[in-house]
Protein backbone atom coordinates (compact mmCIF):
# COMPACT_ATOMS: atom_id res chain seq x y z
CA UNK A 1 0.00 0.00 0.00
CA UNK A 2 2.84 2.33 0.16
CA UNK A 3 3.06 2.82 -3.42
CA UNK A 4 -1.12 3.06 -3.46
CA UNK A 5 -1.38 5.98 -5.91
CA UNK A 6 1.15 4.85 -8.64
CA UNK A 7 0.23 0.93 -8.48
CA UNK A 8 -3.70 2.28 -9.18
CA UNK A 9 -3.90 5.02 -11.47
CA UNK A 10 -3.11 3.19 -14.52
CA UNK A 11 -5.90 1.21 -13.57
CA UNK A 12 -8.65 3.99 -13.16
CA UNK A 13 -7.84 5.67 -16.59
CA UNK A 14 -7.72 2.32 -18.90
CA UNK A 15 -10.95 2.01 -17.29
CA UNK A 16 -12.27 5.26 -18.22
CA UNK A 17 -11.51 5.23 -21.70
CA UNK A 18 -11.92 1.53 -22.22
CA UNK A 19 -14.97 1.10 -19.70
CA UNK A 20 -16.64 -1.79 -22.07
CA UNK A 21 -13.39 -3.94 -22.30
CA UNK A 22 -12.64 -6.62 -20.57
CA UNK A 23 -9.89 -5.76 -17.43
CA UNK A 24 -6.73 -7.64 -18.23
CA UNK A 25 -7.58 -9.46 -14.72
CA UNK A 26 -11.07 -10.37 -15.45
CA UNK A 27 -12.48 -13.59 -17.16
CA UNK A 28 -15.37 -14.76 -18.94
CA UNK A 29 -17.77 -16.44 -17.02
CA UNK A 30 -18.30 -19.77 -19.15
CA UNK A 31 -14.49 -20.19 -19.37
CA UNK A 32 -12.24 -19.59 -16.52
CA UNK A 33 -11.31 -22.66 -14.07
CA UNK A 34 -9.63 -22.32 -10.74
CA UNK A 35 -6.61 -23.54 -12.05
CA UNK A 36 -6.12 -20.70 -14.32
CA UNK A 37 -5.63 -18.99 -10.83
CA UNK A 38 -3.43 -20.77 -9.46
CA UNK A 39 -0.31 -18.48 -10.47
CA UNK A 40 -1.31 -15.69 -9.49
CA UNK A 41 -3.64 -17.07 -6.18
CA UNK A 42 -0.34 -18.72 -4.63
CA UNK A 43 1.34 -15.30 -5.65
CA UNK A 44 -1.05 -12.95 -3.38
CA UNK A 45 -2.29 -15.48 -0.95
CA UNK A 46 1.16 -16.12 0.20
CA UNK A 47 1.84 -12.60 0.79
CA UNK A 48 -1.82 -11.99 2.35
CA UNK A 49 -0.38 -14.79 4.84
CA UNK A 50 2.73 -13.29 5.65
CA UNK A 51 1.27 -9.77 6.14
CA UNK A 52 -0.88 -10.91 8.61
CA UNK A 53 1.08 -13.78 10.20
CA UNK A 54 0.71 -17.25 10.76
CA UNK A 55 0.21 -16.14 14.68
CA UNK A 56 -2.64 -13.47 14.07
CA UNK A 57 -4.18 -15.34 11.17
CA UNK A 58 -7.89 -15.72 12.55
CA UNK A 59 -9.19 -18.88 13.15
CA UNK A 60 -11.73 -20.09 10.91
CA UNK A 61 -11.45 -17.00 8.78
CA UNK A 62 -11.13 -16.88 5.48
CA UNK A 63 -9.76 -13.99 2.53
CA UNK A 64 -11.13 -15.22 -0.74
CA UNK A 65 -10.85 -12.61 -3.76
CA UNK A 66 -13.96 -12.98 -6.37
CA UNK A 67 -12.70 -13.29 -9.93
CA UNK A 68 -14.41 -10.25 -11.91
CA UNK A 69 -16.29 -11.86 -15.11
CA UNK A 70 -16.07 -8.28 -17.63
CA UNK A 71 -17.87 -6.01 -15.30
CA UNK A 72 -18.86 -7.45 -12.11
CA UNK A 73 -16.93 -5.57 -9.74
CA UNK A 74 -20.03 -3.62 -8.11
CA UNK A 75 -21.02 -6.99 -7.09
CA UNK A 76 -17.84 -8.02 -5.69
CA UNK A 77 -17.25 -5.60 -3.67
CA UNK A 78 -20.79 -5.34 -2.45
CA UNK A 79 -20.41 -9.45 -2.02
CA UNK A 80 -17.25 -8.82 0.29
CA UNK A 81 -19.06 -5.89 2.07
CA UNK A 82 -22.07 -8.09 3.32
CA UNK A 83 -19.67 -11.31 3.86
CA UNK A 84 -17.79 -9.15 6.87
CA UNK A 85 -20.76 -8.11 7.90
CA UNK A 86 -21.35 -11.01 10.53
CA UNK A 87 -24.52 -10.92 11.31
CA UNK A 88 -25.52 -11.18 7.51
CA UNK A 89 -22.86 -13.82 6.96
CA UNK A 90 -24.23 -16.21 10.02
CA UNK A 91 -27.86 -15.60 8.76
CA UNK A 92 -26.97 -16.45 4.99
CA UNK A 93 -25.01 -19.72 6.24
CA UNK A 94 -27.69 -20.80 8.36
CA UNK A 95 -29.85 -21.00 5.22
CA UNK A 96 -27.61 -22.42 3.58
CA UNK A 97 -28.06 -24.92 6.65
CA UNK A 98 -31.68 -25.87 5.58
CA UNK A 99 -31.25 -27.18 2.58
CA UNK A 100 -33.23 -25.85 0.42
CA UNK A 101 -33.68 -27.22 -3.10
CA UNK A 102 -34.97 -25.05 -5.34
CA UNK A 103 -32.44 -22.95 -7.09
CA UNK A 104 -32.90 -18.95 -6.48
CA UNK A 105 -30.56 -15.65 -5.92
CA UNK A 106 -30.35 -16.42 -2.15
CA UNK A 107 -29.56 -20.19 -1.92
CA UNK A 108 -26.79 -19.05 -5.07
CA UNK A 109 -25.31 -16.49 -2.12
CA UNK A 110 -25.56 -18.94 0.40
CA UNK A 111 -23.47 -21.53 -1.97
CA UNK A 112 -20.98 -18.87 -2.03
CA UNK A 113 -20.24 -17.92 1.35
CA UNK A 114 -20.55 -21.31 2.08
CA UNK A 115 -17.58 -22.12 0.03
CA UNK A 116 -15.82 -19.44 1.24
CA UNK A 117 -16.34 -20.19 4.42
CA UNK A 118 -15.24 -23.86 4.29
CA UNK A 119 -12.44 -23.62 2.13
CA UNK A 120 -9.20 -25.64 3.11
CA UNK A 121 -7.02 -23.23 2.61
CA UNK A 122 -7.11 -19.44 4.52
CA UNK A 123 -6.55 -16.96 1.47
CA UNK A 124 -7.42 -17.44 -2.63
CA UNK A 125 -9.77 -16.71 -5.40
CA UNK A 126 -13.23 -17.88 -6.00
CA UNK A 127 -15.09 -17.55 -8.99
CA UNK A 128 -18.58 -16.35 -7.99
CA UNK A 129 -20.18 -17.81 -11.61
CA UNK A 130 -23.38 -19.79 -10.39
CA UNK A 131 -24.20 -16.24 -8.30
CA UNK A 132 -23.35 -14.17 -11.84
CA UNK A 133 -25.30 -16.21 -13.72
CA UNK A 134 -28.57 -16.70 -11.38
CA UNK A 135 -28.24 -12.71 -10.64
CA UNK A 136 -27.89 -12.13 -14.86
CA UNK A 137 -30.91 -14.59 -15.40
CA UNK A 138 -33.10 -12.86 -12.75
CA UNK A 139 -32.73 -9.33 -13.83
CA UNK A 140 -31.70 -7.32 -17.54
CA UNK A 141 -30.44 -4.56 -15.99
CA UNK A 142 -27.29 -7.04 -14.78
CA UNK A 143 -27.27 -8.90 -17.79
CA UNK A 144 -24.92 -6.76 -19.90
CA UNK A 145 -21.22 -5.79 -19.48
CA UNK A 146 -21.83 -2.12 -19.06
CA UNK A 147 -20.80 -0.92 -15.15
CA UNK A 148 -23.57 -0.97 -12.95
CA UNK A 149 -24.23 0.67 -9.44
CA UNK A 150 -22.94 -0.69 -6.20
CA UNK A 151 -25.78 0.82 -4.31
CA UNK A 152 -28.55 -0.28 -7.25
CA UNK A 153 -27.45 -3.66 -6.89
CA UNK A 154 -26.99 -3.43 -3.38
CA UNK A 155 -30.73 -2.31 -2.58
CA UNK A 156 -32.04 -4.89 -5.08
CA UNK A 157 -30.06 -8.14 -3.33
CA UNK A 158 -31.64 -6.94 0.42
CA UNK A 159 -35.30 -6.07 -1.65
CA UNK A 160 -34.77 -9.85 -3.56
CA UNK A 161 -33.59 -12.19 -0.12
CA UNK A 162 -35.96 -10.51 1.61
CA UNK A 163 -38.74 -11.52 -0.69
CA UNK A 164 -37.45 -14.75 -1.20
CA UNK A 165 -37.69 -15.36 2.75
CA UNK A 166 -40.86 -13.72 2.60
CA UNK A 167 -42.65 -16.08 0.16
CA UNK A 168 -41.12 -19.19 2.06
CA UNK A 169 -42.65 -18.44 4.87
CA UNK A 170 -45.94 -17.31 3.35
CA UNK A 171 -45.82 -20.96 1.40
CA UNK A 172 -44.62 -22.41 5.00
CA UNK A 173 -48.29 -20.64 6.80
CA UNK A 174 -50.35 -22.36 3.28
CA UNK A 175 -48.72 -25.93 3.49
CA UNK A 176 -49.77 -25.69 7.60
CA UNK A 177 -52.67 -23.84 7.49
CA UNK A 178 -54.27 -27.52 7.69
CA UNK A 179 -53.33 -29.28 10.27
CA UNK A 180 -54.66 -32.36 11.28
CA UNK A 181 -55.02 -32.45 15.30
CA UNK A 182 -54.94 -35.83 15.60
CA UNK A 183 -58.37 -36.55 15.96
CA UNK A 184 -59.73 -36.18 12.46
CA UNK A 185 -60.61 -32.77 12.99
CA UNK A 186 -58.59 -30.08 11.03
CA UNK A 187 -57.54 -26.41 12.13
CA UNK A 188 -56.57 -23.70 10.28
CA UNK A 189 -54.26 -21.22 10.95
CA UNK A 190 -54.83 -17.29 10.41
CA UNK A 191 -52.04 -15.58 8.17
CA UNK A 192 -51.16 -12.07 9.57
CA UNK A 193 -52.65 -9.40 7.03
CA UNK A 194 -49.11 -7.18 6.87
CA UNK A 195 -45.91 -8.57 6.24
CA UNK A 196 -43.80 -10.58 8.00
CA UNK A 197 -40.25 -9.47 8.94
CA UNK A 198 -37.08 -11.52 7.76
CA UNK A 199 -33.69 -11.48 9.15
CA UNK A 200 -32.57 -8.83 6.39
CA UNK A 201 -34.62 -6.51 8.39
CA UNK A 202 -33.87 -7.60 11.64
CA UNK A 203 -30.43 -6.87 10.29
CA UNK A 204 -30.63 -3.76 8.09
CA UNK A 205 -34.02 -2.22 8.80
CA UNK A 206 -34.69 1.11 10.88
CA UNK A 207 -37.06 3.45 10.95
CA UNK A 208 -37.27 6.98 9.74
CA UNK A 209 -39.94 9.36 11.32
CA UNK A 210 -41.18 12.46 9.01
CA UNK A 211 -42.58 14.97 11.92
CA UNK A 212 -44.75 18.01 10.67
CA UNK A 213 -45.31 21.07 13.00
CA UNK A 214 -48.07 23.32 11.82
CA UNK A 215 -46.89 27.03 12.68
CA UNK A 216 -50.61 28.19 12.62
CA UNK A 217 -51.96 25.93 15.73
CA UNK A 218 -48.54 23.75 16.83
CA UNK A 219 -49.96 20.40 16.27
CA UNK A 220 -47.50 18.18 15.46
CA UNK A 221 -48.07 14.99 12.99
CA UNK A 222 -45.32 12.40 12.34
CA UNK A 223 -45.31 9.56 9.56
CA UNK A 224 -43.07 6.66 9.83
CA UNK A 225 -41.21 5.24 7.19
CA UNK A 226 -38.99 2.17 6.67
CA UNK A 227 -35.75 1.95 5.36
CA UNK A 228 -32.65 -0.53 4.76
CA UNK A 229 -30.35 1.93 4.03
CA UNK A 230 -29.81 5.44 4.17
CA UNK A 231 -28.72 7.52 1.12
CA UNK A 232 -27.00 11.14 1.91
CA UNK A 233 -26.02 14.36 0.47
CA UNK A 234 -22.34 15.18 -0.32
CA UNK A 235 -20.55 18.45 0.06
CA UNK A 236 -17.34 19.16 -0.20
CA UNK A 237 -15.03 19.05 2.82
CA UNK A 238 -17.32 17.76 5.53
CA UNK A 239 -17.61 14.61 7.45
CA UNK A 240 -20.41 11.85 7.82
CA UNK A 241 -21.60 13.37 11.03
CA UNK A 242 -22.60 16.08 8.87
CA UNK A 243 -24.25 14.65 6.31
CA UNK A 244 -26.72 12.75 8.99
CA UNK A 245 -27.11 16.21 10.18
CA UNK A 246 -28.06 17.76 6.72
CA UNK A 247 -30.15 14.56 6.41
CA UNK A 248 -32.71 15.88 8.91
CA UNK A 249 -32.04 19.82 8.60
CA UNK A 250 -35.71 21.51 9.66
CA UNK A 251 -37.33 22.95 6.29
CA UNK A 252 -40.28 25.45 6.09
CA UNK A 253 -42.89 24.64 4.00
CA UNK A 254 -44.42 27.86 2.73
CA UNK A 255 -46.14 29.56 -0.51
CA UNK A 256 -46.91 27.03 -2.45
CA UNK A 257 -45.59 24.39 -0.65
CA UNK A 258 -47.90 25.07 2.31
CA UNK A 259 -48.91 21.95 4.56
CA UNK A 260 -52.71 21.18 4.95
CA UNK A 261 -53.43 21.24 8.76
CA UNK A 262 -55.88 18.26 9.78
CA UNK A 263 -57.02 20.35 12.94
CA UNK A 264 -56.62 23.73 11.25
CA UNK A 265 -59.00 22.26 8.24
CA UNK A 266 -56.68 24.53 5.90
CA UNK A 267 -53.32 24.93 4.04
CA UNK A 268 -50.67 26.61 6.38
CA UNK A 269 -47.26 27.27 6.99
CA UNK A 270 -45.09 24.49 8.73
CA UNK A 271 -42.26 23.04 9.62
CA UNK A 272 -40.96 19.73 8.72
CA UNK A 273 -37.91 17.38 9.68
CA UNK A 274 -36.75 13.94 9.10
CA UNK A 275 -35.58 12.08 12.74
CA UNK A 276 -34.11 8.20 13.33
CA UNK A 277 -36.88 6.51 15.60
CA UNK A 278 -35.22 2.88 15.09
CA UNK A 279 -31.90 2.70 14.44
CA UNK A 280 -30.70 -0.38 12.92
CA UNK A 281 -27.96 -3.29 13.88
CA UNK A 282 -26.12 -2.92 10.78
CA UNK A 283 -26.43 1.10 9.34
CA UNK A 284 -25.78 1.11 5.45
CA UNK A 285 -25.16 4.60 4.42
CA UNK A 286 -25.19 5.67 1.08
CA UNK A 287 -22.86 8.60 -0.31
CA UNK A 288 -24.92 10.21 -2.98
CA UNK A 289 -22.08 10.93 -5.07
CA UNK A 290 -23.43 11.10 -8.83
CA UNK A 291 -25.30 14.05 -9.61
CA UNK A 292 -27.32 14.86 -12.90
CA UNK A 293 -25.79 18.07 -14.21
CA UNK A 294 -27.98 20.13 -16.49
CA UNK A 295 -25.79 21.71 -18.70
CA UNK A 296 -23.67 18.55 -19.11
CA UNK A 297 -26.72 16.56 -20.05
CA UNK A 298 -25.13 13.74 -17.90
CA UNK A 299 -24.41 12.78 -14.59
CA UNK A 300 -21.01 13.40 -13.22
CA UNK A 301 -19.48 12.44 -10.12
CA UNK A 302 -18.90 14.11 -6.82
CA UNK A 303 -15.45 12.99 -5.70
CA UNK A 304 -15.81 15.71 -2.43
CA UNK A 305 -13.85 15.03 0.57
CA UNK A 306 -15.99 13.14 3.43
CA UNK A 307 -14.77 12.08 6.09
CA UNK A 308 -15.78 8.56 7.56
CA UNK A 309 -15.06 8.20 11.57
CA UNK A 310 -14.07 4.66 12.79
CA UNK A 311 -16.83 5.19 15.23
CA UNK A 312 -20.43 6.96 14.75
CA UNK A 313 -23.13 7.84 17.08
CA UNK A 314 -26.08 9.10 15.67
CA UNK A 315 -27.68 12.48 17.45
CA UNK A 316 -30.58 12.89 14.62
CA UNK A 317 -32.76 10.76 16.36
CA UNK A 318 -36.47 11.40 17.46
CA UNK A 319 -37.55 11.79 21.09
CA UNK A 320 -39.20 8.48 21.63
CA UNK A 321 -36.16 7.03 19.80
CA UNK A 322 -35.44 3.46 19.96
CA UNK A 323 -31.85 2.39 21.61
CA UNK A 324 -30.99 6.11 20.76
CA UNK A 325 -27.94 5.66 22.51
CA UNK A 326 -26.32 3.14 19.85
CA UNK A 327 -22.47 3.19 19.35
CA UNK A 328 -21.80 1.93 15.56
CA UNK A 329 -18.05 0.76 14.51
CA UNK A 330 -16.94 0.87 11.03
CA UNK A 331 -17.02 -2.48 9.45
CA UNK A 332 -16.63 -2.19 5.27
CA UNK A 333 -16.75 0.52 2.80
CA UNK A 334 -17.73 0.06 -0.55
CA UNK A 335 -15.23 2.48 -2.91
CA UNK A 336 -16.12 4.03 -6.24
CA UNK A 337 -12.78 4.73 -8.17
CA UNK A 338 -13.13 6.69 -11.55
CA UNK A 339 -14.56 9.91 -12.51
CA UNK A 340 -18.33 9.08 -13.58
CA UNK A 341 -21.04 6.35 -12.42
CA UNK A 342 -20.66 4.52 -15.72
CA UNK A 343 -17.24 4.62 -15.83
CA UNK A 344 -14.18 3.25 -13.16
CA UNK A 345 -13.98 0.21 -10.40
CA UNK A 346 -15.50 -0.46 -7.30
CA UNK A 347 -13.37 -1.88 -4.51
CA UNK A 348 -14.19 -2.85 -0.88
CA UNK A 349 -12.01 -2.26 2.54
CA UNK A 350 -13.12 -4.41 5.48
CA UNK A 351 -12.40 -4.62 9.13
CA UNK A 352 -11.74 -8.07 10.29
CA UNK A 353 -10.68 -9.29 14.00
CA UNK A 354 -8.79 -6.04 14.13
CA UNK A 355 -7.38 -5.26 11.29
CA UNK A 356 -8.32 -3.65 7.71
CA UNK A 357 -7.86 -5.54 4.20
CA UNK A 358 -8.45 -4.37 0.85
CA UNK A 359 -10.53 -6.43 -1.81
CA UNK A 360 -9.91 -5.45 -5.47
CA UNK A 361 -11.72 -8.79 -7.29
CA UNK A 362 -9.59 -11.49 -7.58
CA UNK A 363 -6.51 -9.48 -4.84
CA UNK A 364 -6.84 -9.20 -1.14
CA UNK A 365 -4.54 -7.18 0.72
CA UNK A 366 -3.69 -6.22 4.78
CA UNK A 367 -3.95 -2.37 5.15
CA UNK A 368 -3.17 0.00 7.50
CA UNK A 369 -6.01 1.94 9.34
CA UNK A 370 -4.25 5.07 8.19
CA UNK A 371 -4.75 4.40 4.69
CA UNK A 372 -8.71 4.64 4.93
CA UNK A 373 -8.00 8.18 4.66
CA UNK A 374 -7.36 8.06 1.30
CA UNK A 375 -10.54 6.70 0.16
CA UNK A 376 -12.35 10.07 2.09
CA UNK A 377 -12.23 11.88 -1.41
CA UNK A 378 -10.64 14.91 -2.96
CA UNK A 379 -9.84 18.69 -1.48
CA UNK A 380 -10.31 19.60 -4.92
CA UNK A 381 -13.25 20.05 -6.81
CA UNK A 382 -11.96 19.69 -10.15
CA UNK A 383 -13.36 16.54 -11.94
CA UNK A 384 -10.83 13.62 -12.38
CA UNK A 385 -10.00 10.35 -11.09
CA UNK A 386 -10.51 9.53 -7.47
CA UNK A 387 -11.10 6.89 -4.85
CA UNK A 388 -13.74 8.09 -2.61
CA UNK A 389 -16.41 5.86 0.04
CA UNK A 390 -19.37 5.07 -2.04
CA UNK A 391 -21.45 3.03 0.75
CA UNK A 392 -20.59 2.53 4.67
CA UNK A 393 -21.46 -0.29 6.85
CA UNK A 394 -21.74 0.50 10.52
CA UNK A 395 -22.48 -2.49 12.85
CA UNK A 396 -23.96 -1.63 16.68
CA UNK A 397 -22.03 -2.59 19.50
CA UNK A 398 -23.62 -5.22 21.46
Amino acid sequence: MQNKTQKTEPRLVKLSVNQMLTPSHCSDINGTSLAEWAGLEGTNASALEKDIGPEQFPINEHYFGLVNFGNTCYCNSVLQALYFCKPFRESVLAYKAQQKKKENLLTCLADLFHSIATQKKKVGVIPPKKFISRLRKENDLFDNYMQQDAHEFLNYLLNTVADILQEEKKQEKQNGRLKNNGSGVTTEIETESKTESTWVHDIFQGTLTNETRCLNCETVSSKDEDFLDLSVDVEQNTSITHCLRDFSNTETLCSEYKYYCETCCSKQEAQKRMRVKKLPMILALHLKRFKYMEQLQRYTKLSYRVVFPLELRLFNTSADAVNLDRMYDLVAVVVHCGSGPNRGHYITIVKSHGFWLLFDDDIVEKIDAQAIEEFYGLTSDISKNSESGYILFYQSRE
